[in-house]
């Protein structure tokens, strides 16, 4: 019988690569999505005998942050992420034999605006404002459900950069135009991590059957706007990158409908727990990472 792995709103740039790798390995995936082809989040029996005999179980279902976080996108933000656990929850509960782990999808973004430290598992801290809010919210109603046959972890990922979409592609057009300079002070920390090592550590952490909980997904050589910027601009040949300040990056994020702080924030946060555990990252480093995407 083939292995089975269950993407949940795996519809997406993550989702998508998932799948391709879950194939090339042999599995069978399933999906639950809104998309009509895929099994749908109202379908409660499909869901159940969907996860019935399943290996893995990956959630990365939820609205994008994308967008202006007006009243009607923060209801939706916060409902498509919580009700889409629940109903996940609820389901392997369901289940004769559910999946003997469950990942689900949280965001690096938990963290506060981190200027002065990196932040860990172990010692990060909580931050506060609406991003928060989502990634706390999120965390508590996957913990809220005690599965005495499934292991439960959380991954609070960092920015993923990978080819054919992502957050690369808005990127790369600035750098494109001539605008690829600071953002705001430039001084922001930038944490990421290479869609492939994503996809290795779920694999490692399938593996390990010793371990739950939470842990940090992001590189383990976090870099400032201004270095990230710099970079970019080297890998693709483009000698001048205008700077963006925050009032003009205030306006524009207007116009295109998004947020400032999703590139303003410093993100500066570390995979203590990954290191600890002997996971050993492909792309450590953010030139190896550029030189592959580009």
């Amino acid at each position: 019988m083939k292995k089975k792995v269950i993407l949940a709103g795996g519809t997406g740039f993550i989702g998508q690569y998932f799948e391709k790798q879950f194939k090339e390995l042999g599995y069978d995936v399933k999906h639950i999505s809104r998309q009509p082809q895929h099994i749908s989040w109202n379908d409660k029996a499909a869901i159940i005998d969907a996860l019935e005999n399943g290996e893995l179980l990956i959630n990365l279902a939820g609205k994008s942050v994308n967008c202006r976080y007006n009243e009607a996108n923060k209801k939706e933000i916060m409902n498509s992420r919580l009700e889409t656990t629940k109903i996940l929850g609820e389901s392997v509960l369901s289940c004769k034999n559910p999946p003997q782990l469950w990942i689900n999808s949280s965001t690096a973004t938990i963290y506060r605006h981190a200027a002065d430290r990196p932040m860990t598992e172990a010692n990060g801290e909580i931050g506060s404002g609406f991003s928060v809010d989502v990634a706390t919210n999120w965390e508590k109603t996957f913990y809220s459900f005690s599965l005495p046959k499934t292991r439960q972890i959380a991954l609070r990922i960092a920015i993923v950069l990978g080819k054919d979409g992502g957050v690369m592609t808005p990127y790369m057009n600035l750098v494109r135009f001539g605008l690829g300079g600071i953002q705001g002070s430039g001084n922001q920390m930038f944490s990421w991590i290479h869609v492939e090592d994503l996809f290795r550590i779920v694999l490692f952490l399938n593996k390990r059957e010793d371990l739950s909980g939470t842990f940090n997904c992001s590189a383990p050589e976090p870099v400032s706007n201004r270095e990230f910027m710099k970079k970019m601009r080297k890998a693709m040949n483009m000698p001048i990158g205008l700077p963006s300040p925050k009032w003009l990056l205030e306006i524009a994020s207007v116009m295109i409908r998004t947020e400032s702080e999703l590139v303003l924030k410093s993100r500066w946060v570390l995979p203590e727990r990954l290191e600890r555990e002997g996971y050993r990252f492909t792309f450590n480093t953010l030139d190896k990472t550029l030189q592959d995407i580009l």
